[in-house]
């Protein structure tokens, strides 16, 4: 028997003919939160009976409430009970084991929603019921996107779509809510959608329909509000139903922060700590790949690298600042780095990094080099990056066919860093470099929000504000609003953000209505509810904090939000005898009865090889392309793949770097600065490296005899070609190594950050002519680096 999944359900059978044949959804946006509400009809077309089982990723920004399934007059609905209780009902499920045997079979990689559906009869149809919320991600023009996969749109509509171009397909209705209180400005997606159309006078409400469905790729909905702001808030009422006091009684807002970050340099102090993170089997790439960080980090920054593997150890107890001491104790010590092929304990050596204090004014982002896969700690290395997401950020390097990929891919996603795969055409260190240049963006830091509510109101913060907010990125901030206004005609309250970019302060106020329309589905306290089960997993276990506890797990079981305290169970019974959402769950002696039927249903970690991820194009962009690159290393061209690699990446063309396809360097054990053929063919490596090599941490260069071997030149040629007396020694070959390095430029990118730090050094040097100084370099180089050069 084999499978098929379909981006939410799995049939098992030899012949996947289970159809997706009518899709309903309804989606409500608000800023940047949607609540969706789906109805998916799959139906057996194949004349025998199909094993069916229904799957569904999940993500940190997703929350899963509802799930119900329906076959005839049979309904098997998903719930959740405190999780000693659950364990007990699972022990008593039949079919449990198949679940777990499963778990290591399938080639999926991440958590899951699982339920066990049964048994589908030919030409019978199953109705799924899905309802989740989720935060939606900010794009660079500042829209909100929402995406939904094409795996779940009618299989047949694009057949008719080729045979008789149909403007409105029946078996779709997708419509979509915008409300904001900035105002809607307009939406832009990938298909044809009816026009938008305003539901209040102030346009701060619309409703829009999809017309058909985009070409055999996601949907991708790009929402736009009226101005430019740093702050969105949402602010929703409590449940009647619910006791004042409680999370779910009271109102929750939801405020988004945006701070618009300004291109400044940055000034000393401000320039974070850099931890490099490297997988002792690359050892040999690490010396390569750590000389070119280290060298281009800026003066005033702090650093720290680690090595990995069965163990773990770090070059200094702590970061240190980096000077040119502490640059020339590092390098040195860079080839300590020995072959460790034994276990790799990326978990421990994260905690360990965690655990230490973050040093105030400098942003930690971490660069994690690695090769091997990470045993069975996956999930724990994942709920460990989200716990500390907001503290910092991860650029992840894996090797290309590395195990552990995914996780590399999904921490840097849940840090809003960057994951590049280091195929074997492609240089480690360039790709590092362009990252480091990314790390040294201006970012937003010293985050703080101030409120200003009527007399009465108190606020209590779910999820305080991030230590950092980077460039093109935004964070979502909970907070639970309790108490009686003294004066009940006060209905507004206000919100100021305020940050720091450098040694610029900004601060932001936005008010925000305290008696928002009522909205009994509650996504912003399905979304709080989250945030505040997370933290009191993390936190203590104080009497206080068990009751708060116990409070929280009794409401998410009425909200559906699961968390570690609770656990999924699923029960098969007659329609008529089902229960509603809008009550507690039974209790678990009603399960005896003859009409009801546990089935297995649990959150799951999958460790296979393909990740499923609900709303990362991107994602599916980097694996779609790592898959071609590697088909193409194994064979020669093939024409429909190639085809396929085109249409995907479309109006992205290769640098050159990448073009050049060649194997990598053979293993060596010695210390030595081997470099890929990719590297030789565009310059003379050995020059460059010798120049990288004799920067100073300031970014100036020494005159010496090994620098003017490097260049091609001897000593007393550039002693004599030296514009002046004036002119110190230092600045002149500073000038020359900055010239000789720019003129590879458009071949080799890791030598900008070390060009820039050169042009920094040099500008301090106010005696020096630069502009004689160059022309006498390009005479003696003999080539024509213009001025501009220096305002890098």
């Amino acid at each position: 028997m084999t499978g098929l999944f379909q981006r939410g359900i799995w049939f098992f059978s030899s012949y996947p003919e289970v159809e997706l044949e009518t899709v309903t959804v309804n989606v409500t946006i608000q800023d940047f939160v949607a609540d969706v509400v789906s109805e998916l009809v799959f139906r057996n077309k194949q004349q025998v009976s199909q094993e069916t089982m229904f799957i569904f990723p999940v993500d940190s920004d997703t929350v899963v409430h509802t799930f119900y399934a329906t076959m005839g007059d049979t309904r098997i609905e998903a719930m959740l009970w405190e999780k000693e209780e659950a364990q007990q009902l699972c022990r008593a499920t039949p079919g449990m084991e198949n679940l777990r045997y499963l778990q290591d079979q399938w080639n999926l990689w991440g958590l899951f929603f699982v339920c066990f559906l049964g048994t589908l009869p030919p030409d019978r149809e199953v109705v799924i019921s899905l309802c989740y919320v989720q935060e939606l991600p900010l794009q660079p023009d500042g829209a909100a996107q929402f995406c939904w996969p094409h795996e779940l749109f009618p299989r047949d509509d694009y057949i008719r779509r080729i045979l008789c171009k149909e403007e409105v397909f029946e078996n779709l209705h997708f419509s979509i809510r915008l409300k904001s209180a900035h105002g809607v400005s307009h939406i832009a997606t990938n298909t044809s959608y009816t026009p938008l159309q305003y539901t209040a006078p102030d346009q701060t409400s619309a409703e829009v329909s999809l017309k058909s469905l985009p070409w055999r790729q996601d949907l991708e909905l790009l929402v736009y509000y009226k101005g430019s702001h740093a702050l969105s808030a949402v602010a929703e009422r409590g449940d009647p139903k619910a006791p004042p006091g409680s999370l779910l009684g009271d109102p929750v807002v939801m405020v988004t922060l945006m701070p618009s970050i300004p291109e400044v340099v940055p000034s000393p102090g401000q320039l974070g700590e850099f931890l490099f993170l490297m997988d002792c089997s690359l050892f040999q790439d690490a010396q390569n790949t750590l000389l070119f960080l280290l060298k281009s980090l800026p003066l005033g920054c702090y650093f720290n690298i680690y090595r990995f593997g069965a163990t773990s150890k770090a070059f200094y107890p702590q970061s240190v600042e980096y000077t040119q001491e502490s640059m020339d104790n590092a390098v040195g010590r860079i080839s300590s780095i020995c072959p460790d092929l034994g276990g790799c304990d990326l978990l421990g050596l994260l905690r360990s990094i965690y655990s230490t204090p973050l040093l105030h004014g400098h942003p930690r982002q971490l660069f994690i080099f690695i090769q091997r896969k990470i045993s069975s700690e996956e999930e724990a290395v994942m709920a460990e990056v989200y716990r500390y997401r907001d503290h910092h950020r991860c650029f992840c390097f894996p090797t290309n066919g590395c195990d552990s990929f995914n996780l590399s891919q999904a921490m840097a996603l849940e840090t809003k860093g960057e994951c590049v795969c280091i195929h074997s055409r492609m240089d480690m260190a360039s790709e590092a470099v362009k990252c480091l240049q990314r790390a040294l963006q201006p970012l937003a830091s010293g985050i703080s929000l101030h409120w200003d509510l009527p007399p009465g109101l108190e606020v209590s913060v779910i999820r305080k504000a991030p230590e950092m907010i980077f460039q093109g990125h935004q964070s979502s901030i909970y907070a639970q609003i309790h108490g009686q206004a003294q004066d009940p005609e006060m209905g507004e309250g206000a919100v100021t953000l305020q940050y720091h970019v450098g040694s610029q302060s900004f601060d932001y106020t936005l008010r925000f209505s305290l008696s928002p329309s009522p909205d009994d589905r509650l996504p912003v306290h399905r979304m709080a509810m989250m945030h505040l089960l997370w933290k009191l997993a993390w936190e203590g276990t104080s009497r206080a904090e068990k009751d708060i506890r116990h409070s929280a797990v009794k409401s998410s079981l009425r909200l559906g939000v699961p968390s570690t305290f609770t656990s999924n169970v699923a029960v098969r019974m007659k329609q008529r005898d089902a229960w509603h959402r809008d009550s507690l769950p039974p209790e678990s002696s009603m399960l005896s009865s003859p009409s009801c039927n546990l089935v297995p249903c649990q959150l799951l970690w999958s460790h296979g090889c393909r990740p499923v991820r609900f709303k990362s194009t991107k994602f599916w962009m980097v694996q779609k392309c790592q898959f071609f690159l590697e088909m193409l290393g194994r064979k020669g061209p093939d024409t429909e793949a190639l085809t396929q690699f085109s249409a995907s990446c479309k109006e992205q063309e290769a640098s050159p770097e990448e073009q050049v396809m060649e194997e990598p360097p053979a293993f060596n054990i010695s210390w030595d600065w081997t470099v890929s053929p990719l590297s030789t063919r565009l310059c003379d490596f050995s020059g460059l490296r010798v120049v990288v090599a004799l920067q100073k941490a300031n970014g100036s260069w020494p005159l010496t005899t090994a620098l003017a071997s490097a260049l091609g030149l001897s000593k007393a040629d550039i002693e004599g070609q030296r514009p002046s007396e004036d002119v110190p020694p230092t600045a002149w070959a500073t000038v020359l190594a900055l010239a000789w390095l720019h003129q590879y430029k458009w071949k080799v990118s890791w030598s900008e950050l070390l060009e820039a730090k050169a042009c920094r050094w040099l500008r301090d040097q106010a005696e020096v002519q630069l502009d004689e100084c160059l022309e006498s370099a390009n005479s003696l180089l003999g080539c024509f680096v213009e001025p501009t050069v220096f305002r890098i």
